[in-house]
């Protein structure tokens, strides 16, 4: 059986970053992903799913990656319960990140290219083709690396 997730979105907030009984670090965040397809009423719609990461690449991320930030997110989907003050069974479903990568710049996202989920100012200049081109490359390298296909250079990854 095969349980794996790969996922490109921005963070819809800053990441919560806690520490376990053990001192192991976790981090939960809501990962923001636009649906392939426009509702009826011709708007495009995200889904905002919950994530869970936990170690050093917890750390990680929530001192790197903010509000707004593009990011790659490799892990599979896992159902856990618990039960809450009023005695009844909660489930949740999650994802859990084995790892990420940052798919933008700095520079790039608080430069003003990355305008979080409002509309589009189309008043802006448009951005240098290079720019356009380096974020796409950096996400269909995120998602040849993580999904064991050729890359570019015709290689795996073992």
């Amino acid at each position: 059986m095969i349980n794996s997730v790969t996922l490109v979105g921005r963070m819809a907030g800053d990441a919560e970053l806690r520490y376990t009984p053990n001192n192991q670090a976790v981090a939960t965040f809501s990962l923001a992903v636009n649906r392939n397809f426009k509702s009826q009423n011709g708007e495009r719609e995200v889904d905002f799913i919950n994530c869970v990461i936990w170690r050093q690449q917890a750390e990680n991320l929530a001192n790197w990656a903010k509000k707004g930030a593009l990011i790659g997110i490799t892990g599979r989907i896992q159902t856990r319960s618990y039960e809450n003050q009023q005695g009844q069974r909660v489930y949740v479903t999650e994802v859990v990140a084995n790892d990420f990568q940052l798919l933008e710049s700095r520079k790039d996202r608080e430069g003003g290219r990355s305008q979080g989920y409002s509309q589009p100012d189309f008043s802006r200049q448009a951005e240098p083709f290079s720019t356009v081109l380096r974020s796409t490359y950096e996400i269909f390298r995120f998602i040849c690396w993580h999904r064991w296909l050729p890359s570019w250079n015709g290689s795996y990854r073992p």
